[in-house]
């Protein structure tokens, strides 16, 4: 796979991560980081531009594996958040799908259009049957996102997710092939 992939809809554009973009990066989830810090264990106060750099150099590593495919959800070339299809399981070929969009940017539509153009790559690119949101109860927004492109809800999974110290029940939904045509 390769780390020159570009995705766009009329909305959004995604691409791989780019050394640099960790500044950019940075800044945007410093930006958001009161939204975030309850729901992704990476946004913690300690956060420094030296964890995205890190960040970059993992996901641009991982991206040449192809275990994980971490985009940067662009707009007129600004970053305005993540999605990332993790936790790839080859033998039963689904992933867990991720989203966050910069607190300044939400209610835009933009972690909906990159949900869905980060699906289709993984099913039409990477031979994915199967793409998991999993969402810690709690968090509406992501709930929100998932419903609004047509996720499939499949209920709530006891002690889903660690984030810190909590522990949270989570919501299951899932995007296949089927939801793109395919």
């Amino acid at each position: 796979m390769e780390t020159s992939t570009r995705l766009s809809d009329d909305i959004v554009t995604l691409r791989p991560f780019h050394r640099e973009d960790a500044a950019p990066l940075y800044e945007a989830v410093c930006e958001s980081l009161a939204d975030l810090r309850p729901w992704m264990a990476w946004a913690h106060e300690s956060y420094m531009e030296a964890s995205a750099r890190e960040f970059v150099a993992l996901a641009r590593a991982r991206w040449e594996e192809g275990t994980l495919f971490a985009f940067a959800i662009t707009r007129a070339d600004e970053i305005v958040g993540g999605c990332t299809l993790s936790g790839l399981n080859p033998v039963n070929r689904f992933c867990n799908l991720g989203y966050w969009v910069r607190s300044s940017q939400h209610g835009h539509g933009f972690a909906g259009h990159a949900a869905k153009l980060a699906a289709r790559f993984g099913f039409e690119h990477v031979g994915l049957v199967r793409a998991e949101i999993v969402i810690a109860q709690g968090n509406t927004q992501s709930m929100r996102v998932a419903e609004k492109i047509g996720a499939h809800y499949e209920g709530k999974l006891l002690n889903r997710m660690v984030v810190g110290s909590s522990i949270y029940d989570a919501h299951m939904y899932s995007l296949i092939p089927m939801d793109f045509g395919l």
